[in-house]
């Protein structure tokens, strides 16, 4: 019996564990490296304030930038938010007023018909700064 629980103890962690970001098409990639080029990766932030979030750019299904001034902060989100890098769907989140964190649920929206087509949770904002 204990070897089993174990077992499902480890597999539980396995399935949190951070996956490895999928590989990027072309131009996500071109674009993801136009935002960051000539910065310097610093170390990551728990939450963004609400003035630093206005301006997103969004790269693939996975990751998002925010632009703030000289400084983009890269998130990677956690689960993926599918449909998101198609250009035809919004992310949609909502603060609690400290700003955008760790941990908040961002749902993938589809503008034209205000139906939620994907959800996925907002991970570490890396700042990028040059």
């Amino acid at each position: 019996m204990r070897a089993l629980s174990l077992l499902l103890m480890s597999a539980a962690l396995a399935g949190c564990a951070t996956q490895p970001a999928p590989e990027r098409s072309a131009q996500a990639a071109a674009e993801f490296q136009r935002l960051t080029a000539g910065k310097v990766a610093g170390e990551p932030v728990s939450c963004l304030a609400p003035y630093r979030s206005g301006d997103m750019v969004t790269i693939d299904d996975n990751t998002v930038v925010f632009k703030d001034g000289r400084t983009a902060y890269v998130n990677h989100m956690n689960g993926g938010c599918s449909g998101l890098g198609s250009g035809f769907y919004a992310l949609v989140t909502r603060s609690n007023g400290s700003g955008l964190c760790r941990g908040d649920i961002a749902h993938v929206v589809d503008p034209t018909s205000g139906f939620t087509v994907g959800s996925c949770a907002v991970g570490d904002f890396i700042p990028y700064k040059g």
